[in-house]
């Protein structure tokens, strides 16, 4: 894996530093309730350059979306010889539970993110839109891998992951710690991926 050069690094700050400024506010004050001209001003920079970082005022709260198509691809396309696209797909998610990693979700922080997407109609949108964005990515890495149904088996493993993960949310957001539950998440996360590819295979 190649290093990053300075220039890459010091872009990588930049967007960063945009990012978590606006999330910050983003929090403080609601998504709708902040404008990019804000957000601009309080990172030191231009707005065109927040635009140059992130194309859409959307992107900068669902930032680690651009880190999950990178976590997805490389799991499926490098994965070791003789391990199925599916399980190398599932290992990657648990490994992000088991890291405690933000895409997993199982953060008691996660009660004040999902606070601002509920409230926001755009963040809402973007949600949805997103989810359909991996679908289809895991669909055509599945396809690449030989996966038979690859279309209904990305569907399927998803949908899998996406109740379990709201379901973890709900319980955070009710009171209960993460770490409360990890490891039933955990459980839960292999029954109902097994389930999903079982009952794709079927066709």
């Amino acid at each position: 894996m190649t290093t990053p050069g300075l220039r890459e690094r010091k872009k990588q700050q930049v967007r960063e530093r945009i990012s978590g400024i606006a999330t910050m506010l983003f929090l403080e004050r609601g998504f709708d309730e902040v404008s990019v001209a804000e957000i601009a001003e309080a990172a030191g920079v231009s707005k065109m350059t927040v635009f140059n970082y992130f194309p859409r005022k959307e992107e900068l709260f669902f930032d680690r979306v651009p880190q999950l198509v990178e976590m997805i691809t490389s799991a499926v396309r490098e994965r070791d010889p003789g391990v199925a696209a599916t399980d190398a797909l599932r290992e990657m998610w648990l490994g992000l539970l088991d890291a405690r990693h933000p895409l997993a979700g199982m953060n008691d922080g996660i009660s004040m993110f999902w606070g601002v997407v509920l409230r926001s109609t755009a963040l809402r949108a973007r949600v949805r839109e997103a989810l359909e964005e991996v679908e289809a990515l895991i669909a055509a890495l599945f396809a690449e891998a030989g996966v038979p149904h690859p279309e209904m088996t990305a569907a399927l493993v998803l949908a899998a992951v996406r109740v379990r993960y709201v379901e973890a949310a709900r319980r955070i957001m009710g009171g209960e710690p993460a770490d409360s539950f990890r490891a039933e998440q955990r459980v839960r996360i292999v029954a109902a991926w097994g389930e999903a590819v079982a009952a794709a295979s079927r066709g």
